[in-house]
């Protein structure tokens, strides 16, 4: 891991939306200013109005139908402030014993303590994790988001899955993701789908023997493979 330098790095708000359009683009999403600025929870013109910023400082640039793109300067950027962030999520759970739903909050704070050297040697004492705890890859430890996927929404009544992966849109709500820890919603654990209600935007789940309802549009930012 190379050394950084403090005159490299962009402010704390810029290192957010990096973060954030990084995390978009691996989870499959269209990135576009609207979709950025509801990750963000900022209003749609503070969202623009930072992406023509960052695309001045060559971060991004925007192509013909204003999808944002990231430089290569602003992709190895992001690449480091993700991998920082979600080391420290593993750190935070694995060694430190946080709460998995409280976790992501406070990598926000530690991640910007995480130098190089601190870095290598968390990662030797997790024994090179390729995810964080809700199932985002770490960047440069190999980790990367199985094409087989599905969301957990478009599995059918009957069926069994295996959780794998969290969006981080979702990491965002601690209440949310307390409520899928007690749930046991997370990713290694084993569901079955019970019951699809589209009219009321919900589903039914079994885990571990207990229902679970869960919102249809949380289902979708939940990924999932099939059994069978």
């Amino acid at each position: 891991m190379a050394p950084r330098s403090g005159t490299d790095m962009p402010s704390p708000t810029i290192e957010d939306y990096l973060h954030a359009i990084y995390s978009l683009d691996g989870e499959g999403e269209v990135v576009i200013s609207a979709r950025l600025a509801r990750r963000m929870r900022v209003t749609p013109p503070t969202a623009w109005a930072t992406v023509q910023r960052m695309a001045r400082d060559g971060l991004v640039t925007l192509d013909g139908k204003k999808v944002i793109h990231l430089t290569d300067k602003g992709r190895r950027l992001a690449e480091d402030i993700v991998r920082r962030h979600r080391l420290a999520e593993r750190f935070l759970t694995d060694v430190l014993g946080l709460g998995w739903a409280d976790c992501h909050e406070e990598a926000h704070l530690f991640e910007h303590a995480l130098t190089p050297r601190l870095e290598e040697r968390i990662v030797a004492l997790l024994g090179n994790p390729t995810t964080c705890p809700h199932g985002s890859p770490i960047p440069g430890l190999g980790g990367r988001l199985p094409a087989d996927l599905v969301p957990l929404a478009a599995v059918p009544p009957g069926e069994e899955a295996t959780i794998e992966f969290i969006s981080e849109e979702l990491e965002e709500d601690a209440d949310l993701l307390r409520y899928l820890e007690r749930g046991r919603i997370m990713p290694g654990r084993r569901v079955v789908v019970k019951e699809v209600v589209p009219a009321s935007d919900l589903m039914v789940l079994e885990s571990e023997g207990q229902p679970v309802p869960l919102g249809l549009k949380v289902a979708q930012k939940v990924r999932v493979r099939r059994s069978g």
